[in-house]
């Protein structure tokens, strides 16, 4: 029982973070294609607050306040009775919305399919593909530095 919860929390949490990274636009134009409900009741939010950014020097000093970073926030929850939450940066009140919404018909098990293979699966490719652009672009940037060995030494 703990190593299918353990399974199921590992794979909310990746398609959490999928929706967390994509844009908001692509969320939006899936979300009107796939036949998803949009509809929940609005237990908080979405709304807007600030959140502390911490650092570490080199990944292992102490803990220090880097600043602040803008975030939005909202929690739903679906006729059926599920609850869902998101967290994202930045100022956008709808793809926090969208984003707890799919979190919520996740967690039936008569949505989950339609959810990733509509959304989290499309998504996911999208932002593999621009991963793969910014990685050739800059690996088209690289410099090699090399020294030479003079035959006196």
């Amino acid at each position: 029982m703990r190593g299918q919860e353990a399974r199921e929390q590992a794979e909310r949490k990746a398609i959490m973070a999928t929706l967390a990274h994509a844009a908001a636009d692509e969320i939006a134009r899936l979300w009107g294609g796939s036949g998803l409900p949009s509809e929940a009741e609005l237990l908080r939010g979405p709304e807007t607050g600030l959140v502390t950014v911490r650092g570490r020097i080199g990944g292992g000093g102490a803990p220090f306040n880097v600043g602040e970073a803008t975030v939005t926030r909202a929690t739903v929850r679906l006729s059926s009775g599920q609850v869902g939450h998101s967290y994202a940066l930045g100022r956008d009140k709808r793809k926090a919305k969208l984003a707890a919404i799919a979190d919520a018909l996740w967690q039936d098990p008569a949505q989950r399919e339609a959810v990733e293979t509509k959304l989290v699966v499309p998504l996911r490719a999208a932002l593999d593909a621009t991963r793969e652009k910014r990685r050739v672009e800059t690996a088209a940037t690289k410099v090699d530095f090399f020294t030479m060995v003079r035959g006196e030494d």
